[in-house]
């Protein structure tokens, strides 16, 4: 039997992006289960003498060594009984219940174990997860961390990018590197750059964890996550880890005033074939467990590089959400993952976003990717520069803070250019490497690393080479600022460094506001218990987040109309009925030639004028041009010029670019000839239509012409400058004002 192509419509459907993605049969033996595995534990703790002899089903004596780390410094014990004796159903319930405090919720899961919290969020839907993250977060006010990285770790490209990053709003900046000796380089580059971008901005640079504290304990970054916990103790040992070594690693940032998550998340025993045959859920409720247990502030998960395995089995974005939610009811801050690409259809990866967004999290992305992805050296995140615009608009549209706002395009030139001529300079000053002119102005309008062209990529490694034998501190930073002459940038680092010994940004979830305030769980708890309470967007900020860049009114309208205008259409007195048989009267709507000028194609109503008085002329015809001044409806247009023509065939046309065909004995909306997609209309339409007037007032039968086909989605892009033309039309319609001529001057 031949193999048969599959018909059209399954063909065309297998062009759609969504089939890159995998998809697995779920398969509990793999550890491809999302929630739930006939493999998880059932609930149990049995304490005897004040001490935990039985951890979910596993008796003492069979610990390993995350059940005993979990068991001697990861539960309340005296909450656990009580904790414990709640049903499933009662505990899920006090999640999403507006009347039960977050600090009831928190006090409950201190003493639940991890298949007992696994249990209670595999019974949460969708919506139940938004009202439980919305309610439990640490702290009240959402924030956002961004990626930048470039695949060439080029300072100058590194600053800008920090620079425009913090200007987006990004409280925390993570980097990392393709080459690892770099490091030093790109935390000191975006440590400039940050510093024009915004006052307060946290700093990683996610390397090898020596180096990575080494940087810390030098001022040069302020934050680390990349202690990596896991759910099964071979694939701990897999990595030559233990807890108890997690525990003295996050001890060591602690002790040195770096702020400091672990990471964690679905997918990465899976991927090391270390599952056990548990759930994702369960497995992911040990390392918070153990998370909660070592002391960390935080927990970085909700997927993270595992997310595209837990977004290939059914129910996976629940799960990815619940890690999320079970970091919150363990009192850690939450960096709530996204920051992996785990689809390539758009809609996927919005439907893995937005609720975390919708509900507000702590971080909303473990890093959005505000460079492009293919500089993205983490991966590409799930949203990327190429997204940043839709952020926007999707936080606008919902009325949420995700934690970005919209900058204009001037002072993005103008703060990439500040920061790259101020990391140039104290590169050369401290004599890590010179750049030319050329490569900061390539800096400074490269989209990504590949507008850059050829650099000298050793010229880097050698910088960060430097730093880190010289052992330059922020001390050195800031001192280098100073002499360059940038001498407020200078100021607000050392600001910020001094800020930070205080410790008070080691409190959990943590960021500082661009006051140099500490937001944490302490200063700024989340207190959500319902309708009208909770974090709001104040007003000013509210109004930060309408006002993207893409919105226009009336009067932005008004301004853009007016620079196409020309002295052409003047009044040439009251419209008197015409009296030849070839006498076609073209109507225009009140504001045409006034406040309109343009249509929505992009034509000027000149033009389309000219053109659509050619074609009358093609056929024999004369064209007259009157404003009537009465009514903004098209039909009513046409049918007015019509009626005012000797041959009884008018064209309506309003300012912009819809027109018709009318004769004078039809109803007002029974036009001959109709273009309703305005944007889409050509020169040659606009001449055919004329043409076609003609025809008609001749007495024939012409062809008419049909709407040009576009699958652009015309409407989302064009009706609310529709609505400001309509309303500069409106302003000018004078209810019972009389038909007036126009000058046909410069048109014919």
């Amino acid at each position: 039997m031949k193999n048969e192509q599959p018909v059209g419509r399954i063909r065309f459907m297998d062009q759609q992006r969504v089939n890159l993605d995998g998809f697995a049969v779920e398969n509990a033996e793999l550890g491809l289960t999302a929630l739930r595995s006939p493999a998880d534990p059932a609930p149990s703790l049995v304490i005897t003498d004040g001490r935990v002899t039985e951890l979910d089903g596993v008796p003492e004596a069979q610990f390993d060594s995350i059940d005993a780390y979990i068991a001697r410094h990861g539960l309340d014990l005296a909450v656990a009984q009580e904790a414990m004796a709640l049903s499933d159903l009662a505990f899920a319930r006090l999640l999403v219940d507006p009347a039960v405090p977050r600090q009831e919720v928190v006090r409950l899961s201190g003493g639940a174990t991890p298949a007992k919290l696994t249990r209670v969020l595999a019974m949460l839907r969708p919506p139940e997860l938004v009202i439980a993250m919305t309610k439990l977060r640490a702290r009240r006010t959402p924030s956002n961390q961004a990626h930048v990285t470039n695949r060439l770790d080029d300072p100058l490209l590194l600053a800008a990018d920090a620079a425009t990053a913090a200007a987006f709003g990004f409280r925390e900046v993570e980097t990392t590197v393709p080459v690892l000796g770099d490091a030093p380089s790109n935390a000191v580059a975006c440590l400039i750059g940050a510093a024009f971008g915004a006052d307060g901005v946290l700093i990683q640079c996610s390397v090898e964890e020596a180096m990575e504290l080494e940087l810390g304990m030098r001022g040069l970054t302020s934050y680390a996550e990349t202690v990596s916990l896991y759910g099964t103790e071979q694939v701990f040992t897999d990595g030559d880890d233990t807890p108890w070594s997690k525990a003295f690693l996050t001890s060591a940032y602690a002790s040195r005033g770096m702020k400091m998550r672990v990471s964690s998340g679905a997918g990465a025993e899976v991927l090391m074939a270390g599952a056990e045959g548990k759930s994702m859920l369960y497995l992911e409720a040990r390392c918070v467990a153990l998370a909660r247990a070592i002391g960390a502030q935080g927990v970085q998960n909700g997927g993270i590089d595992g997310a595209s395995v837990a977004a290939a089995v059914p129910g996976g974005l629940r799960e990815l959400m619940s890690e999320n939610v079970m970091a919150m009811m363990r009192n850690l801050e939450s960096c709530s993952g996204n920051d992996a690409l785990m689809s390539e259809s758009d809609m996927r990866r919005t439907s893995r976003t937005l609720p975390i967004a919708l509900a507000g999290s702590d971080f909303v992305f473990s890093g959005f990717g505000s460079i492009q992805r293919y500089d993205n050296m983490f991966g590409p995140s799930n949203f990327n520069a190429e997204d940043i615009d839709d952020f926007l608009a999707m936080q606008r549209d919902w009325g949420i803070d995700g934690g970005l706002r919209t900058v204009a395009p001037a002072r993005i030139a103008e703060l990439r250019r500040e920061a790259a001529q101020a990391c140039r300079a104290v590169y050369a000053h401290l004599g890590l490497a010179d750049f030319t002119d050329e490569h900061v102005e390539l800096a400074v309008d490269a989209a990504g690393s590949k507008d850059l062209g050829e650099t000298d990529t050793l010229a880097v490694l050698v910088a960060a080479q430097a730093i880190r034998q010289r052992g330059l501190t922020v001390v050195d930073i800031v001192a280098a600022l100073d002499e360059c002459g940038y001498f407020h940038e200078a100021e607000r680092t050392m600001a910020f460094a001094q800020v930070r010994l205080s410790g008070d940004y080691l409190q959990t979830s943590a960021i500082f506001d661009e006051q140099l305030r500490v937001l944490s769980l302490v200063t700024d708890p989340n207190d959500y218990g319902g309708p009208g309470t909770g974090y709001e967007p104040s007003p000013s900020r509210q109004r930060e987040i309408d006002a993207i860049r893409q919105a226009r009114g009336v009067a932005d309208l008004r301004a853009e109309q007016a620079q196409f205008s020309v002295p052409l259409l003047a009044a040439a007195g009251p419209a008197r009925p015409g009296q030849g048989p070839r006498d076609v009267v073209i109507g225009v709507s009140p504001a045409v030639g006034r406040d309109v000028w343009r249509c929505l194609s992009g034509l000027v109503v000149t033009d389309v004028l000219r053109e659509m008085l050619a074609g009358l002329e093609e056929e024999g015809c004369t064209g007259r041009v009157v404003r009537f001044g009465d009514t903004v409806d098209l039909g009513r247009i046409g049918l007015a010029a019509a009626r005012l023509a000797g041959s009884g065939i008018g064209i309506g046309l309003q300012g912009k670019g819809t027109a018709l065909i009318h004769r004078r004995d039809l109803a007002p909306l029974a036009n001959l000839e109709l273009y309703s997609v305005a944007p889409s209309v050509t020169p040659e339409l606009y001449r055919l239509l004329g043409a076609n007037a003609a025809r008609h007032a001749k007495g024939g039968t012409p062809d008419p012409a049909r709407n040009p086909y576009s699958d652009e989605a015309i409407e989302a892009r064009y009706h609310t400058t529709v609505i400001a033309l309509m309303e500069l039309e409106r302003r000018r319609m004078v209810p019972g004002a009389l038909p007036e001529e126009l000058s046909l001057e410069g048109l014919t």
